[in-house]
């Protein structure tokens, strides 16, 4: 997949932006608060139709602005498609692929596969286990549309029967029968759930391991472990016996939704024990990982976006990171930079054909 041209119109701080890219590398260079992030975040937009810096779409209308606009031409291999993606502030948000709008946002997710790498991805190591099962979501609904699917039910029938625990308790009254409704979706669709995130955690560790060993040039042994309640019991059996429990909160205590992904070196939590250099290594591996398995799934090669990669490596890391996804031909690269002169050293002399971009 290379994205050809990307034209923005009053997105952030852009007013109107037109960039014709290279195949392979693509720069941007400017001073903090130029808006190089921004571009990254727009090819996130025609990625998987939002931002990957958690802002809401309004927010990311130009200030006194009605409307943002992002356009991107891209080659699949076979053809040249326009991914369109529209906001106006009073109206929901619009994904067209050449010119036919879609009827689910859903079903655009997995056309442009992208990975991004920055700064934010700290927060997979010290944040809850919210941000890693969305993190493990992200990455699976790229490669799997019936993951999707069975994501977005589920999570509809958790907040239906939480909203019923939470009317129970209003009401003073408890109808284990009518809550039993719900139950069968959440067993259907969580089981499915369970076994896709079991299957692709596991199909992703040789990967890590070999990448960290890599990037890092240590000796230290990593590892990704999946951690479900499904893993000590059957769904309907955990919500059986969690039943009265589930009454006296208010919410489904137990459910894949309660997820996590356990990141270690040497057998102890790499958010204790790893240096910050070596949590960074692990972090690019992990996504490099993702990388290398989209490609694998689906045949179609990810966008990879690098926000203020030289903030987390040095220059020969980055250098060392940039050749081998060159060399392993993961596609086209986008890079943010506050250093023209840096970002011409390590860059050009690994890819004369990149280019540079001034903001």
């Amino acid at each position: 997949m290379i994205i050809k041209n990307l034209k923005l119109i009053n997105f952030k701080n852009h007013a109107e932006r037109n960039f014709d890219f290279s195949n392979q590398i693509n720069c941007f260079v400017g001073n903090n608060g130029a808006g190089k992030t921004n571009i990254l975040d727009a090819l996130h937009y025609l990625s998987v139709a939002k931002s990957f810096l958690g802002n809401t779409d309004l927010n990311n209308i130009r200030t006194e602005e009605d409307f943002f606009a992002i356009e991107g031409q891209i080659f699949d291999g076979e053809k040249e498609n326009i991914i369109k993606v529209q906001l106006p502030k009073e109206a929901k948000k619009i994904i067209k692929k050449n010119d036919k709008p879609y009827d689910r946002i859903a079903d655009h997710i997995g056309f442009l596969p992208s990975v991004i790498i920055s700064p934010y991805d700290s927060n997979l190591i010290s944040d809850s286990g919210e941000s890693r099962r969305k993190f493990l979501d992200a990455m699976i609904s790229q490669t799997d549309s019936q993951y999707l699917f069975n994501l977005i039910q589920y999570q509809k029938t958790v907040q239906q029967r939480n909203a019923l625990l939470k009317n129970f308790s209003k009401n003073r009254y408890f109808d284990a029968d009518n809550l039993e409704i719900y139950n069968e979706p959440l067993v259907i669709f969580g089981t499915k759930i369970f076994q896709k995130r079991q299957e692709f955690t596991d199909s992703i560790l040789s990967l890590i391991q070999s990448y960290y060993e890599i990037i890092s040039n240590a000796k230290e042994k990593v590892t990704v472990e999946y951690q479900s309640d499904l893993q000590l019991g059957s769904f309907r059996d955990l919500l059986q016996t969690n039943l009265e429990k589930d009454r006296v909160l208010t919410y489904t205590s137990k459910g894949i939704h309660k997820d996590d992904l356990l990141f270690q070196m040497n057998g102890n939590s790499l958010k204790k024990i790893g240096s910050q250099g070596q949590q960074k290594s692990f972090l690019i591996a992990l996504k490099l990982s993702q990388m290398n398995r989209i490609k694998e799934l689906t045949g179609k090669t990810p966008i990879l976006l690098l926000d203020d990669i030289f903030d987390k490596l040095d220059d020969s890391r980055v250098a060392q990171l940039i050749e081998l996804v060159n060399q392993e031909h993961f596609g086209q690269i986008f890079i943010t930079d506050t250093s023209k002169e840096r970002t011409e050293n390590v860059v050009k002399r690994i890819n004369e054909e990149s280019k540079i971009f001034e903001l």
